[in-house]
């Protein structure tokens, strides 16, 4: 196997992203060409950099001079911009769950991977396989969000989880106690896998159904968690606090150190919001509902 990269600007990846696969391309990748920020993605969209480097993954039966004349032709690139690496045959997705192992969040709550035991027992146990590093807790804003689940077990209460990707956070809240929760995204695929990680883990459907945005008819829930984008999350301060009911409590994650000002300054009106908790660069915030908003 062999991988051709080439730098593209952002706005071109896509459409790179096709021909390699035209062309014959097993996989593709991106890193980025720069030293920008990878931000978590809203679900269904893929970070994008002003810059990226993508590779594209080949077998051997497709002739690597006939592709790179192809990107040398369709895409105006002189060979030299194009960059080949021989890759040793392997399994790359069991590869990477070789990789991964059981992970703790806080003091007793740990996601645990396909052939393995639990570490410990009798703690809370999410049985989740690795996919996007967003829906795992690998990331910093997941990892955050579900030990504040830990050091706050939603006991008898009822959770939204706006945003909810692979479900982890709206799983974790049922594990904790949760009498119900809410699944919310964009994605159509991400209801899908919030829906089969929710049976892995032994969860009705009608303890967790998901929606999409247009088609949510939930009641008020004692905690709504949202982990995405700044942007969004500041846009949809209205909706998200018409989801919290009054005295309940709102968890907002996939935001930058930097962005927690403004964030934050679009809830004040309707809850009284802690100081944020930083990690990597990255922030959680925490915010109760005011009863009476005057």
């Amino acid at each position: 196997m062999y991988k051709l990269k080439l730098t593209v600007a952002g706005d071109q990846v896509a459409s790179v992203e096709d021909l390699f696969l035209e062309l014959g391309a097993l996989s593709t990748s991106l890193e980025d060409a720069g030293d920008h920020p990878l931000l978590e993605p809203l679900p269904g969209e893929t970070p994008v950099w002003p810059e990226a480097a993508v590779s594209g993954l080949f077998g051997e039966d497709v002739e690597a001079a006939c592709v790179m004349l192809s990107l040398c032709t369709r895409l105006a690139v002189s060979p030299e911009a194009i960059t080949r690496e021989d890759v040793e045959d392997r399994d790359w997705v069991r590869a990477w769950m070789d990789d991964f192992r059981p992970m703790r969040f806080g003091t007793g709550l740990w996601i645990c991977p396909t052939g393995f035991e639990p570490p410990d027992p009798d703690a809370v146990n999410l049985l989740l396989d690795p996919g996007l590093a967003f829906g795992t807790g690998t990331h910093p804003t997941t990892a955050l969000c579900l030990e504040w689940l830990d050091a706050h077990p939603p006991v008898d209460a009822t959770v939204i989880d706006y945003g909810c990707g692979s479900g982890v956070l709206a799983i974790a809240a049922l594990k904790l106690g949760a009498r119900h929760a809410v699944g919310v995204d964009l994605d159509p695929q991400a209801l899908t896998a919030t829906r089969d990680n929710a049976r892995r883990n032994r969860i009705p459907d009608a303890q967790l159904p998901v929606y999409l945005p247009g088609s949510l008819d939930a009641a008020p829930a004692d905690l709504v968690m949202a982990n995405i984008l700044s942007g969004p999350l500041v846009d949809l301060a209205p909706a998200l606090t018409g989801l919290v009911r009054p005295g309940g409590q709102l968890v907002l994650s996939g935001l930058l150190a930097q962005q927690a000002g403004d964030v934050a300054a679009a809830y004040a009106r309707g809850f009284t919001m802690k100081e944020p908790v930083f990690r990597e660069g990255w922030a959680l915030l925490e915010g109760e509902r005011m009863k009476d908003e005057g």
